[in-house]
């Protein structure tokens, strides 16, 4: 087991299996030393968790819940590509997208579930730029979806 996850499993926490594409797409490409995640949605055991809009069905902490599974399911993506997360160098980038209610405008603090995740994982390396936008609907109802850019050894 890397080190990386490692930590993520003394967090009481675990990389799921990559979650299946739901359309027709794949769920990561590597580039030269960068792997580009296609968007993840919270999804555990091959079910969505986390559905509706903040602002309405879903408050904003299980939104930003919502929020660190789909990072931990991008790096469960990221995984299937390089093999080991520890090859991981920086995360770069980090897109959130909030399904939000009329109204709702506290993006940021919904996508801080993915991006305070990161930093207690990788530390300086978790640092990244980043775009969190509310949406007025995600596939399949998801509450968020999150996309990383990351470079790899």
């Amino acid at each position: 087991m890397s080190k990386i996850e490692e930590k993520i499993k003394s967090m009481g926490l675990e990389i799921p299996e990559p979650p299946k594409p739901v359309a027709a797409y794949v769920p990561a490409v590597k580039i030269d030393n960068f792997v580009y995640t296609s968007g993840q949605l919270p999804f555990a055991n091959g079910e969505l968790k986390y559905k509706g809009k903040v602002g309405k069905e879903v408050k904003e902490e299980d939104g930003y819940q919502a929020a660190r599974l789909c990072a931990l399911n991008c790096l469960s993506v990221i995984k299937g590509v390089i093999g080991d997360l520890d090859k991981i160098e920086q995360i770069i980038k980090v897109n959130g997208f909030v399904a939000s209610a009329p109204g709702f405008d506290a993006q940021p603090k919904v996508v801080n579930g993915a991006s305070e995740l990161l930093g207690e994982i990788f530390q300086e390396k978790g640092q990244h730029a980043r775009v969190a936008v509310g949406v007025n609907e995600l596939p399949l109802n998801a509450t968020c979806e999150i996309e990383m850019i990351v470079k790899v050894k």
